[in-house]
């Protein structure tokens, strides 16, 4: 993507399937091929959206709430699997990138995910939300550093965040840092109330400006009756209504079109990428506006492991203390035995 071009971004504000939830991901591809047909070379979709995000959790105790964990259990996505076939096909085919969320099954536990498919299909990201949000900590683990990764595809520079990742000013940097140009933001919608949409909103105009890039923002609709099947009670339904705010953004802080706060819809603007340029001339956070030497960014982007294994098949007793006699041997087997203690330990 040239630096001074042009690229036509949807985001999508859509309800999932949750009398069928194996079928979401056709809604999924519908939306894509019609965000296509709108001429967008770029669409993002909702957080955890395939096969819907656990609305059930913030609204009821945990204690009543296992069955259902089971269920989103048995229609989450592995990776790769037949649903990443499924849209990595259909963004070849439309020749879009696309940003999707899913909640991820690997083996016994569930992550919330954000994938990155490239206008070829390919998936050039799987990343996983750091740090789950309150009542969201007993449905999903944690993610890595691994996946605070920009990468490059047929629109630009990207980078994804899902939801209150977006109050980890650290987190946002590392993105910043890699010069990201489109970055896509991920809310569940349907939650909370008006409050949230406004917060949103503050957000993502904020990382827009930090950043100097544009921020294409996708949340999820509920219908009534979708609220009513979720939670029976009225009272409990108001915490499953508004928070709604699918926007896109440019560098200075605007919206390009106005924000979906109700109903489904797809949302197009078109990125003058020239724009970047502009903004990061006035102010570059992670340039000519930063002090490297007063203040810097430690990240760990190693992919987190469950067992540490040896390098290499030690020689019987060379790792006994005071076998060796290479001091720096000993230094790198302590090393070794400190690490698989601290890996078993958790």
């Amino acid at each position: 993507m040239a630096a001074d071009g042009q690229v036509r971004a949807a985001a999508v504000q859509i309800a999932p399937d949750l009398d069928r939830p194996e079928r979401t991901v056709e809604r999924v591809c519908n939306a894509i091929a019609e965000a296509a047909g709108k001429g967008a070379q770029f669409v993002v979709f909702p957080e955890t959206f395939v096969p819907y995000y656990p609305y059930f959790s913030f609204v009821h105790p945990p204690m009543t709430t296992g069955p259902e964990h089971l269920r989103l259990y048995h229609h989450a996505v592995q990776v790769p699997g037949p649903v990443t076939q499924a849209v990595a096909a259909t963004a070849a085919a439309h020749r879009i990138v696309v940003v999707l969320g899913i909640n991820e099954r690997d083996h016994g536990s569930l992550y919330n995910a954000q994938l990155i498919f490239d206008a070829d299909g390919e998936m050039v990201l799987k990343r996983r939300k750091i740090t789950p949000t309150y009542h969201e900590r007993m449905i999903w683990g944690q993610g890595d550093g691994a996946g605070l990764a920009v990468v490059q595809t047929a629109v630009g520079r990207v980078g994804a965040l899902a939801c209150w990742e977006h109050y980890n000013p650290l987190a946002r940097y590392a993105l910043m840092a890699q010069h990201e140009e489109i970055h896509a933001s991920q809310f569940p919608g349907s939650m909370v109330g008006p409050v949230f949409g406004e917060q949103m909103e503050v957000t993502i105009r904020h990382h827009a400006l930090e950043s100097g890039c544009f921020v294409v923002n996708a949340t999820g609709w509920l219908s009534d009756e979708q609220i009513a099947k979720i939670a029976a009670e009225p009272a409990l339904q108001k915490g499953l209504r508004g928070g709604c705010c699918t926007a896109i953004v440019s560098p200075e802080g605007k919206h390009l079109a106005p924000p979906l706060t109700e109903g489904e819809g797809i949302l197009i603007a078109d990125l003058d990428m020239g724009l970047i340029l502009k903004r990061k001339r006035m102010m570059d956070s992670v340039g000519h506006y930063a002090r490297p030497d007063l203040l810097s960014l430690h990240v760990d982007n190693r992919p987190a492991r469950m067992v540490v294994p040896a390098l290499s098949a030690p020689v019987p007793g060379s790792l006994l203390p005071g076998s060796s006699t290479d001091e720096t041997d000993d230094v790198a087997n302590a090393d070794y035995r400190v690490a698989v203690f601290r890996g078993a330990a958790g």
